[in-house]
């Protein structure tokens, strides 16, 4: 951005970008230099884990919408810790709500009784519509999807669970199995009782089709992949309503009741996998799935549930919930009562601060942003989104929409830079992801697009 020229003829230099004041000034810090830091993660952590940028950033403190690294500069954090910040880094409510359950109890398993785990559990039920009202919670995501697919195989006596291409659901094995996403796969045996069906990606149609015309195809060839591919008795069936490691890819609005009628045809339930669009993340709702006016058997949740503290959740109907009587069953750390404390506080934050509300109005103009910028930068192929769950696909050519990978990758270098972190995604890791907490503000959500728009600018122009 280039500020008044002092003359018709002598231009000022071009202003830095900076991210917006946050009124905080962070603590120094004090523990192990960047070197020594790095060290002891290169000598004793396993080395598939993998950092952001090609030098490691050091990230000790943050608040709200901001990181600060150990040298105190400021970050916006468009990322939220991977979509798990829901409503600031180190809220005040939620840390108290955690301090002072600490200070009584850090730790009892469901063995025993604890009224937190109840009292959350009655809380997120009525956010639910229908029936959903019995939880299960669990430590993380991989962990939620583990067990929604444990009680629809029991449920159903069936074994066949369907995912989607793109789709992705965890790391564990059942839940790698179902990813759809050659990047977060390990060559270690191949998945039992898994297929995928197409999803709604109308931007990379695998048909070569669009839409409307095509009579939304993506959703009505699961029928045949059913019949071909199954015994035509199938347990479940388990997608994102927007995938997001595939690239915040949102599909046609008629996609999964399409999907769902197929499902329960064959005798499966339907698990929405709400690990990153849950909570009020997309704006319009309160869960992601509520958009395609679908009503699942099983949610699975995680991340943004406690903003930041480890757990994971499963919320269905009682027939469903009470396979799990079949054998004992317990989790050591799910359902605890400091998770459950953040949890029912991040809740409550949600509510009291207006947070769905702030993510559809701030989402909204966001990608009003990102709109104008498409249409002067050739980089950008396709924008997409709700409310502060974005996506925007960079490509080399519109026309042939190849994936740019690279230039990617080096946007992310440069935001990095100017003081803005992003995520990406993508099976060819060209999409931005941004998803940040979403307290975000206007001038937060102005910074974002005008470090995107420089960055582009600098790409575009070879610097």
């Amino acid at each position: 951005m280039t500020p008044p020229t002092s003359s018709p003829s002598q231009s000022a230099p071009a202003q830095p970008l900076a991210p917006p004041a946050s009124g905080y000034t962070p603590v120094p810090y004090e523990g192990p230099s960047f070197d020594e830091a790095l060290a002891l993660r290169r000598e004793h952590l396993n080395p598939g884990i993998f950092h952001l940028y090609s030098q490691p950033l050091m990230i000790v403190e943050g608040k709200g919408q901001y990181l600060y690294d150990k040298d105190g500069r400021q970050y916006l954090d468009a990322f939220g810790g991977i979509v798990t910040v829901s409503v600031g880094h180190s809220h005040p409510k939620v840390i108290g709500a955690q301090v002072e359950q600490l200070q009584k109890l850090q730790h009892t398993t469901t063995i025993y009784l604890h009224p937190n785990v109840g009292l959350y559990a009655k809380a997120l039920a009525d956010k639910f519509p229908g029936d959903l009202d019995v939880s299960y919670f669990t430590n993380s995501g991989s962990e939620a999807n583990e067990t929604a697919i444990l009680m629809a195989r029991l449920f159903t006596g069936s074994e066949t669970v369907i995912g989607l291409r793109n789709g992705y659901h965890g790391g564990t094995g059942t839940t790698m199995g179902l990813t759809a996403h050659g990047t977060w796969k390990f060559p270690a045996g191949p998945p039992q009782n898994a297929i995928h069906a197409t999803p709604g990606y109308c931007y990379r149609c695998p048909f070569g089709l669009e839409y409307p015309s095509c009579n939304v195809k993506c959703a009505r060839d699961l029928d045949d992949k059913i019949q071909y591919e199954t015994s035509g008795e199938i347990a479940a069936f388990i997608g994102e309503c927007i995938q997001g490691v595939g690239g915040v890819v949102i599909p046609p609005k008629e996609y999964f009741g399409i999907v769902y009628d197929t499902v329960r045809k064959y005798g499966g339930v339907c698990i929405a996998d709400e690990v990153q669009g849950g909570f009020g993340r997309t704006g319009e709702n309160f869960w992601a799935f509520e958009h395609w006016d679908v009503q699942p058997d099983l949610v699975s949740m995680a991340k943004g549930i406690a903003n930041g503290a480890p757990l994971g959740a499963v919320t269905t109907r009682m027939e469903i919930a009470e396979q799990m009587k079949r054998r004992i069953h317990f989790n050591t750390y799910g359902g605890n009562p400091v998770s459950m404390a953040a949890a029912k506080a991040t809740l409550e934050v949600i509510d009291e601060e207006g947070i769905q509300a702030n993510a559809k109005a701030i989402g909204a103009h966001l990608k009003e942003r990102f709109l104008e910028i498409q249409q002067r930068r050739a980089l950008i192929g396709d924008v997409r989104g709700l409310g502060l769950m974005f996506g925007v696909e960079l490509v080399k050519d519109r026309t042939t929409k190849e994936p740019a990978k690279a230039e990617t990758a080096r946007l992310l270098e440069l935001a990095r830079e100017r003081g803005l972190l992003l995520g990406k995604g993508g099976l060819w890791g060209n999409v931005l992801r941004i998803k940040p907490p979403m307290c975000l503000t206007k001038a937060d959500a102005d910074f974002i697009a005008d470090v995107v728009d420089e960055a582009l600018g600098v790409i575009e122009g070879g610097g």
